[in-house]
């Protein structure tokens, strides 16, 4: 239980503000919601006026207007704040004035400090390279010198070939930039010097700082994810497995993923499979003890062709797919909700169980049910959904702020995120079987321009990408 009385600000919105509402409910804590114009027919506002009356929902211009969300929480009289996922999670900044304002507040996700320390690659990579995990390939801190870049460049085309990757690309990023800014791709350590030199210059330009950095552009691989769960303070944490979210858009927007992260008993693998999967765990929990990690965060990899890891970043916060590793993990025989054990542990709750207390069970399957054009990059299809339905099943959980009772207009203000589905299998033929079932079985109609040929979504994608999951 949590030792003391909270009212939880959600400050998110869909889907992950709903389950976040059940998981207050499921803890006996107080909750508030907000909502903004273009989200006044979610599903999550109804949920909240069920669960909790109309003085639980207040109408905000929006999401990321902290100083909004600070006047809602001293309104209603908030104790906590949960950010979701997006907006806010991942901004230490934000955390950091949620604890030291002047009606101080409880954050939900881990402690500001560490947000700051792991949101930084750069030092994730050092402390990684500390402990000896391995890391993309290239420079852990900013490089200014044209020589020791093109050392640092050298030996990566020098690594790739040993490899055998005959077409060896370096990335050449902005230290300082993000969002994909101030980034290209080398194929050759001859045209590596103007690459260096034009984005060091771009760098100067844009963010004040030339600081660049080089890594090796690794294709080919596969995305594994490690979910942690820690108690406040850094005193203890265990990983709730792996999962697979290699199945992703030409944005590199994950789509489908699947926990665990192989199926060695299954699929011949080239490689070790079962030896990697341990590999990242074991890895992800020595940071994680390093660093004080004191709540729910992943740790992302990438997997070569030849089973080589590499850790990729840290996420310090909840993520989407967090639902689809609770399907298979047990604590102490009973299933496990990572949203409540998020909120539980921030609030002061003691972890209670060791890593030999989870065990895994069965084959999860995550569906990421978008409006979206798939055969045109993945562009986002706006308009009305006009029936959308499922059947139940005892294997499957489908998370969505749609209505299923009325017609409700996908907001043109944020990602056209439709629903996600959990599936359920004792093992990876079942989970497939199911999958399919599910995704048949869905019912989902809309209209575009008032035209129903005109409306998209992912459906098809995510049938024709379920018979290869975890295939290499």
């Amino acid at each position: 239980m949590v030792p003391d009385r909270h009212k939880v600000l959600i400050a998110n919105r869909g889907e992950i503000a709903m389950r976040v509402m059940r998981a207050c409910r499921e803890l006996d804590l107080d909750f508030v919601a907000v909502c903004t114009e273009a989200d006044r027919e979610s599903g999550h506002i109804r949920l909240a006026r069920e669960l909790a009356g109309d003085g639980a929902v207040y109408r905000i211009v929006s999401y990321l207007d902290a100083n909004e969300l600070f006047a809602v929480a001293d309104a209603a009289g908030a104790t906590a704040v949960h950010p979701g996922y997006g907006f806010f999670a991942e901004d230490f900044r934000f955390a950091r004035r949620v604890v030291r304002r002047d009606r101080p507040m409880e954050f939900i996700g881990p402690s500001w400090w560490v947000i700051r320390d792991l949101g930084d690659k750069i030092n994730t990579k050092r402390i990684a390279r500390s402990l000896g995990v391995p890391t993309v390939p290239g420079s852990d801190r900013p490089v200014y010198s044209e020589l020791e870049a093109e050392e640092i460049a050298a030996n990566l085309f020098d690594f790739q070939a040993a490899q055998g990757i005959v077409d060896g690309v370096v990335m050449v990023k902005a230290s300082a930039g993000g969002g994909g800014m101030g980034i290209e791709e080398v194929g050759s350590f001859e045209a590596f010097r103007s690459v260096f030199r034009r984005i060091r210059n771009y760098a100067k330009r844009n963010f004040g700082d030339e600081g660049v950095l080089i890594e090796q552009r690794i294709f080919d691989f596969n995305h594994l994810e490690v979910q942690v769960v820690a108690e406040r303070g850094g005193k203890a944490q265990v990983h709730f497995g792996t999962r697979n979210c290699s199945i992703q858009s030409t944005g590199k927007q994950k789509r489908l993923e699947v926990a665990p992260g192989f199926a060695p008993d299954v699929i011949p693998y080239t490689f070790d499979a079962s030896g990697v999967l341990d590999a990242i765990t074991r890895h992800s929990l020595a940071m994680a003890k390093e660093a004080g990690y004191d709540n729910v965060g992943t740790w992302e990899w990438i997997v070569t062709p030849r089973g080589e890891p590499f850790l990729m970043e840290v996420n310090t916060r909840i993520q989407v797919e967090n639902g689809v590793s609770a399907v298979i993990s047990r604590v102490h025989d009973r299933p496990v909700d990572i949203v409540s054990e998020q909120i539980r542990l921030a609030l002061g709750g003691r972890l209670g169980y060791s890593q030999d207390d989870i065990r895994f069970e069965g084959v999860g399957i995550e569906y990421r049910i978008v409006a979206e054009n798939t055969d045109n990059r993945f562009t986002p299809c706006t308009g009305t959904i006009t029936r959308f339905a499922w059947r139940p099943h005892d294997w499957l959980t489908v998370h969505t702020q749609v209505p299923q009772d009325r017609a409700y207009e996908i907001p043109m203000e944020y990602d056209p995120n439709l629903a996600l589905a959990l599936v359920w299998g004792r093992d990876l033929a079942e989970v497939r079987e199911r999958g399919l079932r599910f995704l048949d079985e869905l019912v989902l109609e809309g209209e575009s321009g008032g035209r129903s040929e005109a409306f998209y979504s992912n459906v098809k994608y995510l049938r024709d990408q379920t018979g290869g999951i975890l295939e290499f």
